[in-house]
């Protein structure tokens, strides 16, 4: 579990962390709310009841395909009876659950949930609660989109820049002196898709023909870390081609720069969250 942002819920702190690329959100915290002295207690009585036990059963075996109905179904009979208690942990022991964790953890142990389970927590706490939960969660939400939106942005324009760069190269060191218009796009586009290969594994017109619903082409559909490599590596094809190599060995050197460049970015984006 990664550690992803922190948000104010009517002054309650309430973690989220990234697990199993979905956004869980601390059941503790949002129990301070009702009860800071009690937390797992509260937790506790809004597992019992039927409703919740209900809820979490189907959420379940709709995203958990080793979700043990049985075990659950004895759980849903036994609910409630008087003295009926059910905890997070029990609930997760008997029917391998994953819509709730509970493990200690660097950013504090306690109770996390998947952000539909948590919201319906939040129901249950307070309908107030539950409305400002759901409002600075979509804020976060909206502010990370928009951060990576400009940070996409950022690098595509990086890479028109290095594309200049890397044409000029083309037209000064391997277009002859006197070609036509379409001979020289044909050198352009041979040279752009000896980086596309290089990077993506195919060429723009094989990306075409694998996804021909897709009104973008392969730079379009590109992550943020293949545009970041795809920039350096305009800047060093540029280079290459006016150190005279040709067209193949320029392609198993800047296929090993790819490589070893989107390796080193993933690398430090996984050094970046344990630390965080």
């Amino acid at each position: 579990m990664n550690k992803k942002d922190t948000i104010n819920v009517q002054g309650t702190e309430v973690i989220l962390l990234s697990h199993r690329k979905e956004d869980y959100i601390s059941l503790t915290d949002m129990a301070r709310y009702k009860n800071a002295e009690a937390t797992g207690l509260v937790i506790s009585h809004w597992l019992s009841t039927r409703y919740t036990i209900e809820f979490m059963g189907i959420w379940e075996q709709i995203n958990n395909p080793d979700f043990n109905v049985t075990e659950f179904r004895n759980i849903k009979n036994e609910s409630g009876g008087n003295g009926f208690v059910l905890t997070s942990k029990q609930w997760i022991e008997k029917t391998n659950a994953v819509g709730i964790i509970a493990k200690p953890g660097r950013y504090g142990s306690g109770t996390f949930a998947h952000r539909d389970i948590a919201f319906e927590f939040g129901s249950w706490l307070s309908a107030e609660f539950k409305f400002y939960l759901i409002k600075e969660f979509q804020r976060l939400k909206e502010d990370e989109h928009q951060r990576l939106s400009l940070e996409w942005n950022l690098q595509r324009t990086l890479s028109k820049i290095n594309y200049r760069i890397h044409t000029d190269a083309i037209k000064e060191q391997i277009i002859p002196s006197v070609v036509t218009k379409e001979q020289a796009s044909f050198i352009y586009a041979n040279e752009a898709d000896l980086l596309n290969v290089a990077l993506f594994g195919k060429t723009a017109a094989q990306w075409r023909s694998e996804n021909r619903d897709s009104n973008g082409n392969i730079r379009d559909a590109a992550t943020l870390e293949q545009l970041v490599v795809l920039s350096n590596m305009e800047s060093i094809n540029a280079l290459l081609i006016r150190q005279g190599l040709p067209q193949g060995e320029r392609l198993v050197q800047l296929n090993v720069v790819a490589i070893t460049q989107i390796k080193s970015l993933l690398d430090n984006q996984n050094l970046m969250k344990r630390l965080k």
